[in-house]
C-alpha cells in the first residue's frame, strides 16, 4: 500500500511540475501591421480558374520609409485539386449538399 501511495505522488508530482513548465509563451515573430520604414510584405493565394487549373499568385510589396517601394506579382498555373461533396447551412439553417472546389494548403518556409 505505501510503495501505491508513493508511486501516486510521484505521479501527481510530476504532473504538476509539466502543467507548471507549460506557460504561455509571447510569439516575437507574429506582427499585428507591417513595418513599412522597411519591411518585405508577401502574400500567397490561390485562384480558381477552372475544373482542371488554379493560378497560384505570389504578391511581394517592398516598403521602404513608409513608402512602397515596389509591387512584384507573379502568376503560375497549378493543377487543380478537383472537388468533394459536402454539407453546408443555408441562410435559413438548413442542411445542404454542395459540390466545392478543394483549397490547397499553403505553407511558407523563411531562412
Amino acid at each position: 500500500m505505501k510503495q501505491n501511495s508513493l508511486l501516486l505522488l510521484s505521479l501527481m508530482s510530476a504532473g504538476i511540475l509539466v502543467c507548471s513548465s507549460c506557460k504561455d509563451e509571447k510569439n516575437e515573430d507574429l506582427t499585428p501591421e507591417v513595418n513599412k520604414n522597411g519591411a518585405v510584405e508577401t502574400s500567397v493565394t490561390v485562384e480558381h480558374v477552372d475544373s482542371l487549373n488554379d493560378v497560384l499568385v505570389t504578391k511581394h510589396i517592398v516598403w521602404n520609409k513608409g513608402a512602397a517601394a515596389g509591387t512584384f506579382e507573379y502568376r503560375d498555373t497549378i493543377p487543380a485539386l478537383g472537388s468533394n461533396n459536402t454539407e453546408v447551412k443555408d441562410e435559413f439553417g438548413y442542411d445542404k449538399k454542395v459540390e466545392a472546389k478543394k483549397e490547397y494548403e499553403i505553407f511558407i518556409t523563411v531562412k
